[in-house]
């Protein structure tokens, strides 16, 4: 396993290693000694996934508590991970990933941060294990497509949410 810092601080990229014979794959997806011995300390409470097809893009969500650990099961998905954290430096700054079946990458995220994806595959299944157990009233949305926060999406059209397109809970 290798353990990447990346632009955004606090934000990590995991390369993790891939076992493959005639037989297929095997892939350790998380051991929490050898997380803790790379420097992830972090405690998770609750594993999630989303199934989705071609072009549904998810988010950007994210809360003030949770970590995030992101990976991808199957398929293909681009990845948008933003900084919202108001004082901090790097503020609405944000980075891309992409993450696949392939290349096995990971992507933690600590709080205050948001992230979104655009499933570039025609299914992906989306795993996130997270620090806290899901909140609604403690998230934030940001717009996948507001034009102050500059951000850059492989699909001019895709497929949204109401809560994903006008950017907060809908009744």
């Amino acid at each position: 396993m290798e353990v990447c810092p990346t632009k955004l601080d606090g934000v990590l990229l995991i390369k993790l290693d891939v076992f493959e014979d005639f037989r297929g794959q095997f892939v350790e997806t998380y051991n929490e000694a050898l997380y803790r011995q790379s420097g992830i300390d972090v405690h998770f409470k609750q594993d999630d996934i989303s199934v989705s097809s071609r072009h549904v893009l998810r988010g950007i969500h994210g809360d003030s508590e949770n970590w995030k650990l992101i990976s991808c099961h199957y398929g293909q998905f681009y990845m948008i991970v933003i900084n919202n954290d108001r004082d901090s430096a790097q503020y609405r700054q944000w980075q891309s990933f992409v993450l696949s079946d392939r290349n096995r990458h990971q992507v933690l995220i600590p709080p205050k941060f948001g992230n979104g994806y655009l499933v570039m595959s025609d299914l992906a299944i989306f795993n996130y294990k997270q620090s806290s157990y899901y909140n609604p009233q403690g998230q934030f949305t940001l717009r996948w497509n507001d034009p102050e926060l500059g951000l850059w999406w492989p699909v001019k059209e895709p497929i949204v949410s109401r809560r994903d397109e006008v950017g907060h809970f809908v009744n």
